[in-house]
């Protein structure tokens, strides 16, 4: 049996496969090592997933990609906690980037862009993602990603920059304080995850002015910092992965399209192609 985990600043996907039962697939809170400890990620697990854990016995190997994996001490730590769960499991922790790669292009060339809670991007070779100068996080970076558009829609809220109408329904959907996004982002954990919970609203309000503008501004600045930055952009697919590029897909082909991007895939959740991926070559390397 294999376990298989796709892993984002906000949540995790799930899925144990075998060769003697139907994929079985759950979700847990983001994993990511950069915010928190391998005692909380742990605590996760155990608390959130006792189907995994009940199964720990049986799981041979596990192959984990999350968002904040991308440096072997981050890596290291994901596996240490994975290591105290399932001791005689063999264990492969890798970027949240290299699991969309093989979801979405496969054994080919191509540009991979993760737009969800954050935003990040690389050029895969067709066996492994190059290092780049991206993924700066929310504070310096995230172009296109939910926190962007969170952040974006609590600042215009707070400073009252917002139209009248889209004013009037964020403030009946959330409720917001000042004191409210001062303790959420300066003085507790997780301040990505809090301001990317905003961007949901702009699934409402995407036929205003204000939605398209600023959905248009977003996925342009992701375009213009990120996949541009590759000099031979126009050569190869690009493919999308996650909730933001999901739900605003129609608008970021369009932007691509003004732009001279070529758009392969766009998928939500990479659950699915990943595990499919990695049976193939288990498959081929046995």
């Amino acid at each position: 049996m294999i376990l298989v985990a796709d892993s984002g600043s906000s949540k995790t996907d799930w899925v144990l496969a075998s060769d003697k039962q139907k994929p079985v697939k759950f979700s847990t809170g983001g994993l990511n090592p950069y915010f928190l400890s391998e005692k909380e990620i742990i605590k996760i697990i155990q608390d959130e997933a006792p189907v995994m854990v009940n199964h720990f016995p049986l799981i041979e190997e596990i192959y984990f990609f999350g968002a904040g994996c991308s440096s072997p001490d981050r890596r290291e730590m994901v596996s240490n906690a994975l290591s105290q769960i399932f001791p005689r499991a063999f264990i492969s922790v890798d970027s949240d980037l290299l699991g969309s790669a093989y979801a979405t292009c496969g054994h080919r060339k191509g540009i991979v862009c993760v737009l969800g809670t954050g935003s990040n991007i690389s050029f895969f070779d067709g066996e492994d993602i190059t290092v780049g100068k991206h993924g700066l996080g929310y504070i310096l970076g995230d172009e296109g990603s939910g926190t962007w558009f969170g952040k974006a829609l609590v600042t215009h809220y707070m400073y009252g920059n917002m139209p009248a109408d889209v004013y009037s329904r964020f403030k009946n959907t959330f409720n917001l304080t000042k004191d409210d996004v001062i303790n959420n982002v300066y003085l507790k954990r997780g301040a990505n995850s809090y301001l990317a919970s905003f961007a949901r609203f702009l699934t409402d309000i995407k036929h205003t002015d204000y939605g398209r503008q600023l959905i248009r501004q977003g996925m342009l600045e992701f375009i213009e910092t990120n996949v541009k930055s590759y000099t031979e952009y126009h050569q190869y697919t690009c493919h999308f992965v996650g909730s933001i590029a999901y739900f605003f897909g129609d608008e970021l082909k369009e932007l691509c399209a003004e732009n001279g991007v070529s758009v392969g895939k766009v998928i939500r959740h990479p659950i699915d192609d990943l595990l499919a991926f990695i049976l193939e070559r288990n498959q081929t390397q046995a």
